[in-house]
């Protein structure tokens, strides 16, 4: 039995809900989010709850059911409050800016580096040092972090790159003489 798939997920007030066959989809303020639920389970949605659970028990409707109703709880937070990503520049003469749409990146390569923003993303850039991305799809938030993050990851020595603002660098020691 699946300890997360047991408990349904609370729709809050301003968040629409409708649910055609195995497609549940999301209106809230901050976007519209579709989902498609696998085969195995089956979704409900009454008294402004949704409810997953097993068609049948087996190994694989098992293995999804908690899986899916998390990806069920994240369609509705993230249609209501969106999820943010921080990300911090550490180094000298490293820093970020955006260029209409796109982020630019000075990360001590010999040219910038451009990144294309994707629909439904938004990303501040405060201090050329912080870079904030928020949206309401979770997974497309935390792809984004990691792409920026994969231009320049930090280094251990000097710490020098683009890190989570929670992020802990684990620090090498130099040469020694």
């Amino acid at each position: 039995m699946s300890r997360i798939g047991k408990h349904p997920v609370p729709v809050p007030q301003g968040v629409q809900v409708q649910l055609a066959g195995q497609t549940l989809t999301a209106k809230g303020p901050k976007g519209e989010l579709k989902l498609t639920i696998v085969e195995d389970l089956e979704v409900t949605f009454a008294d402004s709850k949704i409810t997953v659970k097993p068609r049948q028990v087996n190994r694989r409707s098992r293995s999804m059911w908690g899986m899916q109703r998390t990806l069920v709880s994240n369609l509705v937070k993230g249609v209501k409050d969106g999820f943010n990503q921080e990300l911090e520049i550490n180094g000298v003469g490293l820093r970020a800016a955006m260029q209409g749409k796109n982020l630019q990146l000075n990360m001590g390569f010999s040219h910038e580096v451009i990144y294309p923003i994707p629909a439904g993303i938004e990303i501040k850039v405060e201090k050329p040092t912080s870079i904030k991305i928020s949206g309401a799809d979770k997974q497309l938030v935390g792809k984004v972090a990691a792409d920026i993050r994969s231009i320049k990851p930090p280094e251990p020595y000097k710490g020098k790159g683009i890190k989570y603002v929670d992020e802990t660098i684990l620090r090498k020691e130099g040469k020694k003489k």
